[in-house]
């Protein structure tokens, strides 16, 4: 049923026409050299937006300058170190790795393979994904420029002038990446990013008599390219990517359009840029605030994005569709939902490349309070924290909050991205179980999500890297890394290439009910079905009131004759002597675990062992006690 003409043709159904049409024309034309002409490399420098003609413009950023700027100060010592770091040539990686790329860092030399680009090369000449080259993010990560956010920090907090860095820097880059050219020209949203990102700082730094008119010349310079480069490969993000890229490109050109708006096409950049935004937004963000990428820290992503994009337009007296506010409003619900209370983390979940494109507070990259504060001041709702508001601060919102809200304990079902929660003082129990509409990153149909005073008891394994050894990547991104059921070694769904998945799970019952007594999710998906149709997995979970524990039956319908039915469990090493796991099946004969080594990503680039647990049968049915 897998072959080759079958995949072929399930390819085709979950993509559509439009991909695949829009995919065979952008291949013909950088193949041809159609894109070296709409893309010129290296072209010749012109003054497009002088720094005087910059300064007079009547649109409004975030704040002023940095001597506008009067929330309080408070210098502390993380962020020092950040700095110093910085200084000292090291960089913190996806919020994780601490790479000493030193202090005359060429832009383009990959620090986790040594590797490093041809800066001659026109970007179509680059690949995203090389063995030789390995993962194009560790190029990628100091050019977005987040960590400037640190310097600028370190800079207010402290009361130090620290411009003259960070013009060296976006200068350095400048000279270093040719337009067009080399791996930093490869993806339009990290070009975005650096767009907004130094915008950032020139808006801080307005004042300083480091930002001279020859420094702005450059920076002007290589921002219309940027934009011109995004505007015109835009619909690669919007029709072969479509996810949180399309959100971050589409927005940059609404902001450039209205932050330069004597740019070369700036009212085409803004009034498209604006109702594309606002088209992504609808179709990316469901109504029940979830978000089609299926990942916790990338919509964290998109809520920044919103963040900003709401911000900048109220300023400028500006507005978007109301739908929006609307699903911005609902993202702020449903990750609040999904919150842990004692430490502001989210379930491990989903794909997560290590992204926090605006770090603008001290607190642990997993903490989401910051954000949502922002989010949540920036929409104006009641919905509010009483703390973390320096992100706030920073979007120019210094409204304090009124009322503190936290989402009650009970049930919580949001149908559309199929995510099922039940919230308790000490209990965050949280389930997966959707059907895709759009890529699927991980095959991880109903897995189950522990949390127990503040621990992750039972967690995703997470992402680590996207561009590694196979084994790796089918590990992290498959079903053997989540707490749910494997047919053999055989993944829900059928592996690709990179980010593909054939015969994607779909949800046929899903369900969160309560009584007097328990809370209980029903759920069903198809599933395996490259190996045989008609294949579905069953899950109940019954969580008991006010206990810590949980009742699961597993059963999957239309197994295969031969296949074994392996039921996972995946822990922290630490966390193994907290939690006892019962297993029997259907003739209430108590199984013994297979105790084998698997792997734990809280952050990207990083792992560490974690252990697991897996009970397998020749029947078709698992019934589970878990206590801690």
């Amino acid at each position: 049923m897998a072959g080759k003409i079958g995949k072929i043709v399930n390819f085709l159904g979950n993509m559509g026409p439009r991909y695949v049409a829009f995919r065979v024309s952008h291949l013909l034309q950088s193949k041809s050299g159609l894109f070296k002409k709409k893309f010129p490399a290296a072209p010749a420098f012109q003054q497009y937006l002088t720094l005087s003609d910059w300064k007079k413009q009547p649109v409004k950023f975030f704040f002023d300058s940095k001597e506008s700027l009067s929330f309080p100060r408070t210098p502390d010592k993380e962020l020092k170190d950040r700095y110093e770091q910085l200084k000292d040539g090291k960089l913190l990686m996806f919020n994780s790795i601490l790479a000493d790329l030193g202090k005359d860092y060429d832009w383009v030399t990959n620090y986790d393979s040594g590797y490093k680009y041809d800066i001659n090369k026109h970007w179509t000449e680059i690949s995203d994904y090389s063995k030789e080259a390995g993962d194009i993010k560790f190029v990628w990560e100091k050019s977005r420029f987040s960590y400037i956010y640190d310097i600028i920090r370190y800079d207010y907090h402290f009361n130090e002038d620290c411009s003259t860095m960070v013009f060296a820097d976006i200068l350095s880059w400048i000279k270093s990446n040719p337009v067009n050219c080399g791996p930093n020209y490869r993806c339009s949203q990290e070009m975005s990013l650096r767009v907004l990102n130094w915008t950032f700082a020139l808006h801080y730094y307005q004042n300083s008599p480091n930002l001279t008119k020859e420094i702005f010349g450059q920076i002007q310079y290589a921002i219309y390219w940027h934009v011109h480069h995004v505007y015109h490969n835009i619909n690669f993000s919007r029709i072969a990517v479509r996810n949180n890229h399309a959100i971050t490109e589409t927005l940059t050109l609404y902001i450039a359009g209205l932050l330069y708006p004597t740019l070369p096409g700036a009212d085409t950049w803004k009034k498209k840029g604006k109702a594309w935004f606002e088209e992504e937004i609808a179709y990316q963000v469901y109504d029940d605030g979830t978000f089609l990428q299926y990942a916790m820290n990338y919509h964290r992503v998109v809520m920044q994005l919103m963040t900003w994009a709401i911000s900048i337009a109220d300023l400028n007296k500006e507005r978007f569709s109301d739908i929006v506010y609307q699903r911005a409003k609902r993202s702020f619900l449903f990750l609040r939902t999904c919150m842990i209370e004692e430490n502001g983390y989210l379930p491990n979940y989903g794909a997560n490349d290590g992204a926090l494109f605006f770090r603008l507070s001290s607190t642990d990259y997993r903490d989401y309070r910051p954000q949502l504060q922002a989010l949540a001041l920036a929409v104006g709702t009641e919905l509010k924290f009483n703390d973390h508001n320096e992100d706030a601060h920073w979007y120019g919102i210094f409204e304090n909050a009124r009322k503190t809200w936290q989402p009650a304990d009970g049930i919580h079902s949001f149908p559309k991205g199929g995510y099922y929660v039940i919230r308790e003082p000490q209990t965050l129990t949280f389930i997966k179980c959707g059907s895709y509409k759009d890529r699927p990153q991980q095959a991880d149909a109903l897995h189950l999500d522990i949390w127990y005073k503040g621990e992750n008891i039972l967690p995703d394994a997470g992402s680590y890297k996207y561009n590694t050894d196979a084994e790796t990547i089918r590990y992290f991104s498959g079903t053997a890394s989540h707490n749910t059921v494997m047919l053999d070694d055989k993944d829900q769904m059928l592996k690709g290439g990179h980010f593909i998945w054939f015969y994607w799970t779909q949800a046929t019952k899903a369900a969160l009910t309560e009584d007097t007594t328990s809370y209980t999710f029903d759920g069903a998906v198809n599933a395996f079905i490259y190996l045989d149709k008609g294949i579905e997995h069953r899950r109940t979970v019954v969580k008991k009131k006010g206990s810590p524990e949980w009742e699961i039956r597993d059963e999957i319908v239309n197994k295969p004759a031969g296949m074994k039915m392996r039921q996972l469990w995946h822990m922290l090493p630490a966390n193994t002597k907290k939690i006892k796991i019962v297993t029997k099946d259907t003739d209430n004969k108590e199984l013994k675990p297979e105790q084998g080594k698997g792997w734990y990503s809280s952050r990207y680039g990083e792992k560490e062992a974690s252990v697991e647990y897996v009970y397998s049968t020749d029947k078709s049915v698992l019934n589970t006690t878990i206590k801690m």
